[in-house]
């Protein structure tokens, strides 16, 4: 049987929305370099009217720059890390979090790291006569790393040769930052702390406040990941001795949910016992 091939349209429709950022991020940065380039026009032709400019009066006059700053990149190392980092942390945090609730983490991370830029360079002394500009994805990312690691702090992640807790991670690039600020490139680093602000700010009231929305996301993710165990709960004799959901009231069995889902916040899925992923995976329906 033969199949269609997919259009560019279909492929793209497919990517999830980190995948689609880096795409666009590449885009605009081969865009401008070859437009520029070949027409003979300074770097900044285009990319002035995106970045966030320092200045109340430039400001206003391109107020949309709160948000586009993270979409410009002039040096092709900066489009590298950023994309590349963009890459893993998306990953982690679609795996773990949904595709929906991304945007909203990664853009209000970017409107507040601009605005931690814009007021700290219009507020103290040190930066009141530097002229600047912020440019650069890096505080929306921070914003999503950071709510993944506050979120899940005990969760392990391979790095390199050694199983690192996000924790430690999240910890890590927070300092690099603090300890960099005073030495290059303080806008950029203070963008990163109003990013890794609101990543933190997000994923600590949502661990006050046990959201539902992660939770029914989570569980949407678990099930669709150990799908292929599904074959075997078809068969009904396989669940003779598995946990049922039958015969538990509601608030039971929504308190047993949210007992295993902090049990997976804390140490990963793979903490669970059989019993606890069947029970897992059976009432997903029923949510």
């Amino acid at each position: 049987m033969r199949t269609t091939p997919q259009s560019l349209t279909d492929k793209i429709k497919q990517l999830r929305y980190f995948e689609k950022l880096i795409a666009l991020n590449v885009t605009l940065f081969v865009f401008n370099h070859l437009i520029t380039f070949f027409a003979g026009l300074p770097r900044d032709f285009f990319f002035k009217y995106l970045e966030l400019p320092k200045s109340l009066g430039a400001f206003l006059m391109q107020p949309w720059s709160m948000l586009t700053y993270a979409f410009v990149h002039y040096d092709f190392m900066h489009l590298f890390w950023n994309m590349l980092l963009l890459f893993f942390v998306g990953r982690l945090f679609v795996d773990y979090f949904g595709q929906r609730n991304f945007l909203p983490v990664y853009f209000l991370g970017a409107f507040s790291g601009g605005l931690f830029f814009w007021v700290s360079y219009n507020l103290f002394p040190v930066f009141l006569e530097v002229d600047s500009s912020l440019v650069g994805a890096s505080a929306a990312i921070m914003a999503v790393l950071i709510y993944t690691c506050t979120y899940l702090p005990k969760t392990e992640v391979q790095l390199i040769f050694f199983r690192v807790p996000l924790a430690y991670i999240g910890i890590g690039f927070v300092l690099i930052d603090l300890v960099q600020l005073p030495q290059s490139n303080p806008g950029g680093h203070l963008a990163h702390l109003g990013g890794a602000l609101l990543g933190f700010t997000l994923a600590y009231n949502l661990i006050k406040t046990t959201g539902s929305w992660y939770k029914l996301d989570l569980l949407k993710k678990m099930r669709a990941k150990h799908a292929k165990l599904h074959s075997v709960y078809k068969n009904e004799e396989a669940f003779r001795g598995a946990p049922r959901t039958n015969g538990m009231s509601k608030s039971e069995k929504q308190q047993k949910i949210d007992e295993i889902l902090d049990k997976i916040s804390q140490s990963g899925y793979d903490s669970l016992s059989k019993d606890e992923k069947d029970f897992l995976f059976r009432s997903g329906d029923d949510i």
